[in-house]
């Protein structure tokens, strides 16, 4: 239990780490760009493991990995590390001074060992956030929501370039559908073969994925015999998507499409290489074997003759072969591995059309941009059905100890699920910064395109206080993400 605990703040502090890292960076290489005097770069919330001072900078790494701030001259931070309340500067007549701008001066009220220190209010620096004009602020503040899109589209054409495009036609692979489950409550049969999403053809069976399926705004046409048949999205099918998960991670089964939804692709169990010394080799299975079935239980799919393994618990089990010779009978003994059983059999999955393209500079950033954009819709969409209530927000919102267990597993699975999943996050983070709420890039987004309408910024006072009210806003979602974590981990 201790050992799972470190390793999920490990994977947390790595994932975390990185989005936290680029994001703030985005903050400070505009802030710079502008020449705005940064005061300090900061990776997670104190205290401090290591603060050094380089030039006007003071680089800190906190101990708390949650998060990270820019502080920056002149702007009223999110890191919010001195308690202090802002007050207008009056003239004799008690009217607010204002500087060659029109925009009121004011003055700090710093608590220091309890005690008010007043700091004399002046015209800010040419080195300060609030010297700045309102287009140079806009991109200080979004800078950290454009780096963490950019850099998703980076890691995607990385893995593009480096693993190229897996594309297996849907026509292929007729669907086994596991009775009462999602796919059954859609109304898809077994024998279905996935033609269109939406009504845009589908070409790759690699994207009919468990979150696109659990769209309820989804149509599905499938091939059903002769004829193609519609079928629609389940109501609340996020929130639906999101307890099946958590059901099939509970039994210790993998979130695919076969636990989650209740569809299975049937690909057939035709043996295409045998791993030297395995209890395949010694039973005496063949490249080009088929096998029908295990223990006189039929096997139709990859699927059932995986099962038929792992349930054995390592007992022998009497295979039927077909064979060009005809059909054999074969008993293989599986050798436990990890969690299950292996026999040591593979399957190329060039055989129902799988084909892997390998794919130039040019063309994995487009189908970076492409994958990149269809996340942003994602993420905004599922904030549209909350906010409207469509959706649960508790059943579909995770905080740092869900990312600590998808970038455990991720990083279980390989390099490129792991930075699969901190891509996602990437965009996750940039979508959830942009929200138009206090404190975050969002709240004050919306204060600067107030003010370059209107051309007057709002209130000190007003922004203080919205800030306050936000910050706590956060720390309850903070908690209350925690807690549901938590519950829905081990509870």
């Amino acid at each position: 239990m201790v050992l799972t605990a470190l390793s999920y703040f490990f994977w947390v502090a790595v994932a975390l780490g990185i989005l936290v890292f680029v994001h703030e960076l985005g903050h400070f290489l505009f802030a710079r760009l502008f020449g705005m005097r940064v005061d300090a770069f900061s990776l997670g919330f104190p205290p401090n493991i290591i603060a050094k001072q380089v030039g006007q900078t003071e680089y800190r790494l906190g101990v708390i990995p949650l998060g990270g701030y820019v502080k920056i001259a002149g702007m009223i931070d999110e890191s919010m590390e001195m308690p202090y309340e802002m007050r207008p500067v009056l003239d004799a007549d008690g009217q607010p001074k204002l500087d060659k701008k029109g925009r009121p001066l004011y003055e700090e009220v710093l608590d220091a060992d309890g005690k008010p220190i007043l700091v004399e209010a002046s015209e800010p620096e040419s080195d300060e956030y609030r010297a700045k004009p309102v287009w140079q602020r806009i991109l200080v503040i979004t800078g950290g929501v454009i780096f963490n899109v950019i850099f998703a589209w980076m890691v995607y054409t990385g893995l593009n370039l480096a693993y190229g495009e897996r594309t297996t036609p849907p026509e292929n692979l007729p669907f086994e559908i596991v009775p009462g489950s999602f796919a059954s409550e859609m109304g898809l049969e077994t024998g279905d073969r996935a033609y269109a999403i939406n009504g845009t053809p589908l070409q790759r069976i690699e994207d009919l994925t468990p979150m696109v399926l659990a769209d309820e705004n989804l149509r599905l046409s499938v091939i059903r015999g002769q004829d193609t048949v519609v079928v629609n999205g389940l109501e609340r099918g996020l929130t639906r998507f999101s307890i099946a998960q958590r059901e099939a991670e509970a039994a210790g089964n993998p979130p695919d499409l076969r636990n989650i939804i209740g569809i299975d692709v049937m690909l057939p169990a035709l043996v295409t290489s045998i791993s030297p010394g395995s209890a395949a080799e010694e039973a005496g299975l063949q490249p080009g074997d088929r096998i029908v079935a295990a223990d006189s239980e039929r096997v139709t799919s990859w699927q059932d003759f995986t099962e038929a393994v792992n349930s054995s618990g390592g007992e022998p089990l009497a295979l039927r072969v077909e064979r060009e010779t005809g059909t054999v009978e074969v008993d293989v003994t599986p050798r436990e591995s990890g969690d299950g059983y292996l026999v040591g059999v593979g399957s190329d999955p060039t055989m129902y059309g799988a084909r892997v393209a390998d794919l130039g500079f040019g063309e994995s950033m487009s189908l970076g941009v492409d994958q990149t954009a269809s996340m942003i819709g994602t993420y905004f969409g599922f904030v549209g059905k909350i906010v409207t209530g469509r959706e649960s927000f508790r059943q579909n919102v995770g905080g740092p100890i869900m990312i600590a267990k998808q970038a455990k597993e991720a990083a279980d699975m390989g390099g490129t699920q792991f930075w699969g999943l901190v891509a996602t996050l990437s965009i996750a983070l940039a979508v959830f910064n942009i929200l138009p709420i206090p404190v975050l890039d969002g709240g004050h987004l919306v204060f600067l395109v107030y003010e370059g309408i209107v051309r007057r910024e709002p209130s000190l006072r007003f922004r203080i206080a919205v800030q306050k009210v936000g910050m706590v806003a956060i720390l309850a979602l903070m908690v209350f993400v925690i807690f549901n974590d938590t519950l829905r981990i081990f509870g």
